[in-house]
């Protein structure tokens, strides 16, 4: 059964940088899409960045657009959030999500494996 661990989570400044790490165990993580999600105090859950099984495409929330980056390399079993240009509106908790799926992002975004979530705060 896959399991998803996500680090990387921390406190950084406005305008400051973070890496996310998504390792997963219990399964070849190649076979999967793999989305990040973010969910901020009070608000539901919303779908950032998506990656396709292979790597090869990628899709964004307009929210994150131009300003985070997913890669993955499935050799190491393990997908990246980078995210850049960090502002208070971007703390929330973040989690990797993974779903069999063959295209970017699943209808809906829907997904099936989740992480246990990093914390992530933007704050001066």
């Amino acid at each position: 059964q896959l399991q998803l661990v996500e680090s990387g989570g921390g406190l950084v400044q406005p305008g400051g940088s973070l890496r996310l790490s998504c390792a997963a165990s219990g399964a070849t993580l190649g076979y999967y899409a793999i989305a990040w999600f973010r969910q901020a105090p009070g608000k539901e859950r919303e779908g950032g960045s998506c990656i396709s099984s292979s790597g090869g495409r990628t899709k964004y929330a307009d929210s994150v657009k131009g300003r985070f980056t997913i890669s993955r390399d499935n050799a190491k079993n393990t997908v990246y959030l980078q995210m850049n240009s960090l502002n208070p509106e971007d703390t929330a908790v973040y989690y990797c999500a993974a779903r069999d799926y063959s295209g970017t992002c699943p209808p809906n975004w829907t997904f099936n494996s989740w992480g246990q979530g990093t914390q992530v705060t933007v704050s001066s």
